[in-house]
């Protein structure tokens, strides 16, 4: 068995893709638009796999004008980082809120424009603690 991809469903794709590449850094490798059927497949890779490795598929509908409910199945997407600060100020320079910030230098959870949870991970040990994480209170929920 060979784990393939992940499916997220989309409302706006060009938000999506600014979170998804330009706020995490993930790598766009294929595309495909399915006119009969009225829907865009992005294929993202992260960005030390390239070539390889799982990927994870945005679903734009492009009729879809309801938002997308969600079931209590899906928990979040975990995702490696460098610099969880720098990753995380980068995110936030974007408009995206750290709702669990990184005050151990080691977790941090986001939610995509979508609203699927994402959790950051440093990759490599715990990065020393640092304001002004360490003193941020967690926000909403993820």
């Amino acid at each position: 068995m060979r784990y393939l991809h992940t499916m997220l469903r989309v409302k706006d794709l060009d938000r999506a893709l600014t979170f998804w590449c330009d706020g995490l850094g993930f790598i766009e490798s294929r595309r495909s638009e399915n006119e009969a059927g009225k829907f865009t497949l992005v294929f993202l890779r992260a960005p030390h796999d390239p070539d390889r490795g799982p990927e994870l598929e945005l679903t734009y509908n492009w009729d879809q004008t309801e938002e997308y409910s969600f079931g209590r199945n899906f928990g979040h997407i975990a995702v490696a980082v460098d610099d969880i600060y720098a990753t995380c100020r980068r995110l936030e320079a974007k408009g995206i809120s750290i709702l669990r910030p990184p005050r151990d230098g080691h977790m941090a959870f986001v939610r995509s424009p979508d609203q699927q949870s994402v959790e950051l991970l440093q990759a490599g040990g715990r990065l020393p603690p640092e304001e002004p994480w360490m003193s941020r209170p967690n926000v909403g929920s993820w």
